[in-house]
């Protein structure tokens, strides 16, 4: 099969030939049609904590249709099926499996990471962790299901409830489909921190009554009257979505007394706070990673119902050979979002 290959830090991805997937009896074999480009698979191709290993298949949001099913494999899978799948390929044996939370198990390989993941025309899959897409839902738009499951889980944790003030730190795709998920729930405001003015309009279609940009110089006393001169007071959940150094600090000293800061972009690097500031107004932060399968189960179904819509976010479709060339304009973005390789 063709393939977008890792091959080592400051390197583009490599188009080539490669085996096809050779899954164990209880996975499947998806053709993939769609892939996403997720923030983590940049993370992958540069030095860090997360670096792929050489000849590494990455990518983790596909969408296709079943043309295998493993003699083991669980459920009533039929060669043909419109799925997704969670990257999780776990040992569905412990308490984590039994509860839908593939990300906990101690035993599970990951799609992308340490198994070969949907920059490629086929990939295996958990037949636990793959989902049945309805009818109604085409592939293209629920190649954003992943990084909906992402920010639903996030929302969730937050326990975001109807009238909430809510401040969400950058626009990329986990901040806008936070924002989305956020007017979905109720919030009374969502307001968008954002450099870039491209992304700051895709935030206003995706459920932001406000943005706002923060001035790198001044900090965040700035940033928190920015917010309070829309809202009318602090807010009571920042989600951070970038993932830069000092950032969790700013919402420390933004956050109220009895704040939420829900950390969810991905920071490699060390970082300082000052735990005192968040003590003494007793602040709740909590990290935010992944996702359940219910947090799949009811994005699809959302988007299936058009009870949301993920459509402004898809700026960049691109074939399998145009990859590697469109994954190294995300390293300097633009005007891009959400770029998706379409396999066939």
């Amino acid at each position: 099969m063709k393939a977008a290959v890792f091959k080592e830090v400051g390197q583009p991805l490599h188009v080539e030939q490669v085996a096809d997937p050779a899954p164990e009896s209880s996975e499947l074999v998806v053709k993939v049609s769609y892939c996403g480009v997720c923030g983590t698979d940049l993370h992958a191709t540069r030095e860090g904590l997360t670096t792929a290993c050489c000849d590494q298949i990455l990518g983790h949001e596909y969408v296709g249709e079943i043309v295998e099913v493993g003699r083991e494999s669980s459920g009533n899978w039929k060669v043909g099926d419109r799925v997704c799948a969670m990257p999780f390929i776990a040992c569905g044996k412990c308490l984590p499996c039994a509860s839908g939370k593939f990300f906990q198990c101690a035993n599970k390989k990951v799609s992308g990471v340490d198994d070969q993941g949907g920059f490629a025309e086929f990939v295996t899959t958990g037949s636990r962790e793959t989902l049945i897409l309805p009818d109604e839902l085409d592939l293209q738009t629920a190649t954003l299901v992943e990084p909906l499951a992402v920010s639903l889980h996030a929302v969730r944790v937050a326990q975001l409830t109807a009238g909430s003030r809510i401040l969400i730190m950058g626009a990329g795709p986990i901040g806008l489909t936070t924002a989305l998920w956020a007017k979905f729930f109720g919030a009374r405001d969502i307001i968008v921190s954002e450099l870039a003015d491209s992304r700051a309009e895709l935030a206003k279609k995706m459920g932001a009554t406000a943005v706002i940009k923060p001035d790198l110089t001044a900090g965040a006393e700035d940033l928190l009257t920015q917010f309070c001169d829309v809202a009318g007071a602090p807010p009571d959940i920042i989600f951070e979505c970038v993932g830069a150094p000092g950032l969790l600090q700013q919402c420390i000293e933004m956050a109220p007394y009895g704040g939420k800061i829900i950390p969810v972009g991905v920071c490699e690097k060390p970082d300082a706070i000052m735990p005192f500031f968040g003590l003494i107004k007793e602040l709740n932060i909590q990290f935010a990673i992944a996702y359940d399968k219910d947090d799949f189960e009811t994005s699809i179904a959302m988007l299936a119902n058009r009870r949301i819509d993920v459509s402004p976010m898809i700026t960049d479709v691109v074939s399998l050979d145009d990859l590697p060339d469109a994954f190294e304009a995300l390293k300097t973005p633009s005007d891009q979002c959400k770029v998706i390789a379409k396999m066939d």
